[in-house]
């Protein structure tokens, strides 16, 4: 699935399921934004296990327009911290 990393300057897109996180990654990179697929962090999914797709601080803007287009919205949205924290972003 690629990047496990987790750097300061990404996001993470929750996902409800690993088929969404798939189309998700699909539709990013059909529109030229590398994206990858991980786990997502304890404490950021909702009611168990699910799956985030990580994308660079740089892109979030015409991934979060790629992914309206296709159709797809995440559950949550968060900043990933230099300390290794979150913070969920409203966009």
């Amino acid at each position: 699935w690629g990047g496990g990393v987790i750097r300061m300057n990404s996001y993470l897109n929750v996902c409800r399921s690993l088929t969404y996180a798939q189309r998700t990654v699909t539709a990013l990179e059909h529109s030229g934004i590398p994206a990858n697929i991980l786990r997502s962090p304890t404490g950021l999914s909702a009611g168990g296990c699910s799956y985030s797709v990580k994308i660079s601080r740089k892109r979030l803007t015409d991934a979060m327009t790629a992914l309206k287009r296709a159709g797809l919205t995440p559950v949550n949205v968060y900043l990933a911290s230099g300390d290794g924290s979150y913070r969920e972003v409203s966009l």
